[in-house]
Order: structure tokens, then sequence, then C-alpha cells
């Protein structure tokens, strides 16, 4: 069959097309040996060629090779598309569907972002798991010595204090609009999934930009010079506070009070942690904060002279306030009882809150509620002339706990140093 159609197409080769093939239909219908349907052999010539043959060894190509439809998709310029046989070019540069929508789309994103670029992340980023390891541990927080910032406010406050983001991962071109764009050229901007963002936010309700910054360098944040203006010589020393709640919300009073900076003892918590983070409320861009020391580098960062206090976290009431210059012997008891193992005790004399006790360089020391003063506290506070101060609270009642204990001191002694260089300036115009 396969060498009786060769010849059968060979002998057609010079007759013309539609002559040919009446022919060999003709042929096929007369050979008794071939069966074949003429309704089969009809659409069979209908299909579309290849190539078709002409005398004169012409020849016309419908469907390119591979080679040449390889060579069409590497020159973007133009198309090519064939309808009923004839060829249409077609420009790249007019609209192309939905790509040229989604072009459309992203060059109106980028001019509303000021010609920022941003990258979308893909499933598996290892950049969104950097976010939980360096959100939950210390450690790898000081190694690679990144702090992580949630929200637009505080992400805001860090960068009006100088602080430059390296990574930020928003869910929305709008968050993303509602920071300073002008601030964000050195950082790597990604777009992720809202769903994704909440798996690594330790928050109920994301606020959908989580940024990554270096950890900020005290000495080279610029503060808010309203705020330095209005700051007092009032300086907070944290004795082994471990509350992450507690630190965050010590200092947000302090810079609500016009501290003039934070000292953290090694033993306190780390105040980039997230939670102290939240609940400080931007207070890290506020006012200086010192993590790490130990009691002699404390001193470093006091002015000389300065008087340093301590906070007393024991149980008092009105009727257990002791005259000035008395000992509260129960007192005495309690940390010989605690610190049997101390040659000395603290004789210091208990104060009031609200008596005098602020005035020119004045330290707070407040401590964690659980563990107490340490040694070192108060024996600084001795060294200095300090005293131990007091909230007197009603009977049966729970003492304060060590955040409310320092709002309460802090903004007293606020209201004592402005008192008294309220009366110093007046001293000074009345011998002028």
């Amino acid at each position: 069959m396969a060498a009786l159609m060769s010849s059968v197409i060979r002998g057609l080769a010079p007759i013309t097309e539609q002559k040919s093939s009446s022919l060999l239909l003709l042929l096929l219908k007369s050979n008794n040996s071939v069966v074949v349907s003429s309704r089969r052999f009809v659409r069979g010539l209908r299909r579309r060629p290849v190539a078709v043959l002409y005398p004169g060894e012409e020849r016309e190509t419908l469907i390119k090779a591979a080679h040449q439809n390889k060579q069409r998709r590497q020159d973007p310029g133009t198309q090519q598309h064939q309808t009923d046989g004839r060829r249409v070019k077609e420009n790249s540069s007019e609209p192309r569907g939905r790509s040229s929508g989604v072009q459309a789309d992203r060059c109106s994103v980028r001019a509303q972002l000021g010609g920022l670029r941003f990258d979308k992340a893909l499933p598996g980023d290892k950049r969104l798991a950097k976010i939980v390891s360096i959100a939950r541990s210390r450690a790898f927080r000081e190694k690679e010595g990144k702090v992580l910032l949630e929200g637009k406010r505080l992400i805001c406050d860090a960068m009006a204090a100088g602080a430059s983001p390296q990574v930020l991962f928003f869910s929305r071109v709008e968050r993303l609009q509602e920071l300073p764009l002008d601030k964000l050229g050195q950082a790597s901007l990604v777009k992720v999934k809202f769903e994704d963002l909440r798996i690594w936010s330790d928050l109920v309700t994301p606020q959908g930009v989580i940024a990554i910054f270096s950890k900020p360098d005290q000495s080279r944040l610029t503060f808010p010079k309203d705020l330095r203006l209005q700051s007092i010589p009032l300086f907070l020393i944290c004795d082994t506070v471990r509350d992450p709640g507690a630190l965050g919300t010590i200092l947000r009073c302090a810079a609500a009070a016009g501290c003039d900076r934070v000292l953290l003892t090694q033993g306190c918590v780390d105040p980039w942690e997230p939670k102290v983070l939240r609940a400080a409320m931007g207070a890290h861009f506020r006012l200086p904060v010192f993590s790490g020391l130990n009691w002699d580098s404390v001193l470093e960062h006091l002015p000389n002279p300065v008087t340093v206090h301590v906070a007393d976290d024991t149980r008092s009431s009105d009727a257990e306030v002791r005259k000035p210059g008395r000992v509260n012997h129960e007192v005495v008891e309690q940390y010989t009882e605690s610190d049997s193992d101390d040659d000395e005790v603290s004789l210091l004399e208990q104060k009031v809150y609200h008596e005098n006790w602020a005035q020119r360089n004045t330290a707070l020391v407040i401590s964690d509620e659980t563990r107490g003063l340490s040694s070192e506290a108060l024996q600084l506070a001795e060294e200095t002339d300090g005293y131990k101060l007091f909230v007197p609270l009603a009977p049966g009642a729970e003492r304060l706990n060590s955040a409310m204990t320092a709002s309460v001191l802090l903004f007293e002694g606020r209201r004592q140093l402005m008192k008294f260089t309220q009366k110093a300036r007046r001293a000074k115009s009345t011998v002028y």
C-alpha cells in the first residue's frame, strides 16, 4: 500500500493540485486490492499540510520549524500570527491582555511609592523565617545585632531617631505608604501575604508591617529636641527587672516624666524584646536606654555628685509611716532574714514618697517585685546619702508592682525637681 501510494504521488508531481486530487481518487476507487473510504480521504485532504509543493520545486512552508519558532520567541519586537494562510504582525508595544495590565499596575504602584521597588515573598522564603529567630532568641539578636520592630508608630519613631531599616515586610501597599518613603531607599522591601505575617507576628491582630533594624547605638540616635529640652536631672536605674511588660511600662513612664536616661543592670530582661518594645510605646527612641551594665559602669553613666534613692517594696500603710530619722526595724529584720549571708545590714532611712528627696542630680532605683533590691543598690544609696522611698497603702491592700511604684515616684520626683528649679531661679533673680 505504501509503495503504491508513493509511486502514485511521484507520478502526479507535474500535474496540478486539483487534477492530481481527482485522478488519485479515481485510481484508489478502481483498485480492488485497496479499500479506502472516500469520506476519510476527503477529510485527510482538508487537514493543514506542513508544506505545499508546486511545479518547479517551489515550496511554501506553513508551519515553521522548531528553530524558527525559537527565534521568534527570542525577538520581543514583533509576533507573527497566521489567520487563513495570511501572516499578521503585531507590535509588542501595544497592550497584550493580562500581562500588559499587570505591568501597568506595577508602574502605577511604583509611581505611588516614589520609585521604590519591592519583591514578593515566595513560599519558604528564608527572610520570613528570620523574623521569628530575632523575635524569640536574645542570643540570636545579640549575635546578629538585629532588632525587630512591628507596627507603623514604632517603625516611624525609630526612623525619626535616625535608625535605618534593613528589611521591611508589608502586606499591602497602603501600609507602606504610611511610612516615610524617603527613608526607605536603602531597605529591602518585601511584600508578603497577611496570613504569613500573622504566623510570624506575636500580635493577635498584626498591623501588616514588620521591619528588621540593626541594633541602635544610643550615642548615634537623635532624640526629639522638644522632649530633651524638657528633661530633668532625674536618672532611673532598673535593678534586675525581669518582667517584659513591667520593664516596658517603666520605660514609658520614664520618657513621660522627662528622665535624662535609663540604666539597666545585667539581670534585667532584654529591652529589645518584642514585648518590651510594645509596652514601651516608642520610649526606646525618646530617651537613652543603656542595658547590660554592671554596678561599676552604672556610676560612669551618672553625674558627679548624685544622690541615689531606692524604691522600698515592703508593705506599708498610713499607720506604719515612721517619723523622719527613725529606722524601720521590721524592714531590718526582713533584710536580716533574707540576706543572712551578708555581714552588713542596710539601715537606710525610710521616707514617704511625697516628702522632699529630689534635689539637683537624683537617681532612683527600681527593683523586681519578686527579687527585691540587690545589695549593690543598697550600698550605692548609702554611699550617696540616699533614702528608701515607699508609697503608703490602705490597710489590707496588696503592694504595688514595680511599674506602678516607678510611675508614682518618677512623677513625684519630677514635681519636686521642677519646684526646686523654680525656687533657684527666683532666688537668682532676686540677687541680681
